[in-house]
């Protein structure tokens, strides 16, 4: 089989029914080097998936060239608007602009100020990721992602300082195993406040529901009980997603710290720590958000009757976005 398919316009180049599938598709998604993309390639590839939908393109222009085309484009221009993303809150600089946020997260020896500023500062950089990336077919007041980031911010501050306390209370630890807890709880912090992020960004679809469609792609219903689906697999995956982000580095760190190199020169701490977040961030990533299909599948006999009279087919399709 050839690495480059035929190119379909709008689709993905691999399979999205398999785990690899979606977890190549999303190593795409967040390739670092989009972000150094020029203006003119840009326009570059814009004009050329322009040339293919008029069915204008050139003979000698392959699939690959078409496909990188694409992954330019959906990387820099946001689907409904039309507009250039911020680089910071691309999906493509997630990875590279998140990362010192995660460094300061995991930093030992954490001050209640310390704390309070990495937990905002993680979140409010969540947040404009989640609007700058939002499905925009549709207007959404302002006030909705406010209360997302409010909410957000909150129950991380609230957790992080809550355990923090509890910590430094607690009779029982030595402070070698006090400073070893304390690493982790950034981790709790970030799960929670990921879940309320999506939980009210999103507070209106178990109420009102989401469009499932049939196998040509036609809207056959709104459903509650798809849209509790979609949550929740949305939920699951932003708990996934800082498990090895939070726990992994304070695992590995504190068996290099052992190391007599690392004891030897203290200044390579930080670099070597910063190296590890970077790393356990660039797996962690796509590994989560590849656990499900953005476009799940769900038996109809699990939905509302009506949507069952509504349709023959026995499984639906609904978005269950990132």
């Amino acid at each position: 089989m050839s690495e480059y398919p035929s190119f379909q316009l709008g689709k993905s180049r691999f399979d999205q029914s398999t785990f690899l599938g979606r977890f190549r598709h999303f190593l795409d998604v967040i390739d670092p080097s989009t972000l150094f993309v020029s203006e003119k390639r840009l326009q570059e590839c814009v004009e050329l998936l322009d040339s293919f939908s008029r069915r204008t393109l050139s003979p000698d222009v392959t699939d690959a060239q078409l496909w990188e085309a694409q992954k330019i484009k959906q990387a820099i221009i946001h689907p409904d608007t039309g507009e250039k993303i911020l680089m910071p809150f691309r999906m493509s600089g997630f990875i590279p602009f998140g990362t010192p946020v995660i460094v300061g997260l995991l930093l030992p020896n954490q001050t209640l100020a310390s704390t309070i500023f990495w937990q905002w500062l993680n979140q409010s950089h969540n947040a404009c990721v989640n609007y700058c990336n939002r499905n925009a077919s549709k207007p959404a007041p302002i006030s909705k992602f406010v209360q997302g980031y409010i909410g957000a911010v909150t129950s991380a501050v609230s957790i992080a300082v809550g355990l923090n306390t509890l910590v430094q209370k607690a009779n029982g630890f030595s402070p070698t195993t006090r400073l070893l807890v304390q690493r982790f709880i950034p981790f709790p912090a970030v799960a929670s406040a990921n879940v309320c992020n999506v939980v009210l960004m999103r507070h209106t679809e178990p109420s009102e529901g989401i469009s499932v469609l049939d196998d040509d792609g036609n809207v056959v219903g709104t459903s509650r009980i798809a849209a509790r689906h979609a949550l929740l697999e949305t939920a699951l995956t932003r708990v996934v997603m800082p498990m090895p982000i939070l726990l992994l580095p304070p695992m590995i760190m504190s068996t290099l710290e052992k190391l007599p190199l690392l004891q030897r020169r203290r200044r390579l701490v930080l670099p070597v720590h910063s190296l590890v977040c970077l790393a356990a961030f660039g797996l962690a990533l796509p590994l989560a958000i590849s656990l499900f299909p953005q476009m799940s599948q769900i038996r109809v006999d699990q939905l509302e009757p009506e949507i069952a009279m509504a349709t023959h087919c026995e499984m639906v399709t609904y978005n269950k976005g990132l």
